[in-house]
């Protein structure tokens, strides 16, 4: 009778770190929140590509702001223009 006792005595032991991990990964409201680092980023360099489609002009500079990238763009006849990219889905988002 010792011998089964010992050994669910082990497998608590063993599931105990487990149980910690899982914990961790909760919020707390106890529900899992998704890592923002999890989800796909696009690269400072697509998100140029995606700026410059169908723009004439020539790329000045880009800038990662977390979720966003601003790609500077300046169009023919001189006016300058900040493009806002989401660096999570690659859409352009806004032009200022």
């Amino acid at each position: 009778m010792i011998r089964p006792s010992a050994i669910l005595l082990a497998a608590l032991i063993a599931a105990a770190p487990l149980s910690q991990a899982v914990a961790q990964d909760r919020g707390p409201r106890g529900d899992r929140q998704q890592q923002e680092d999890d989800r796909p980023r696009i690269s400072v360099g697509e998100a140029v590509q995606r700026a410059s489609s169908g723009r004439q002009g020539r790329f000045l500079g880009a800038s990662n702001r977390g979720d966003t990238i601003v790609v500077r763009w300046e169009y023919p006849g001189g006016r300058v223009a900040d493009i806002m990219v989401d660096a999570r889905t690659g859409r352009v988002v806004g032009e200022r």
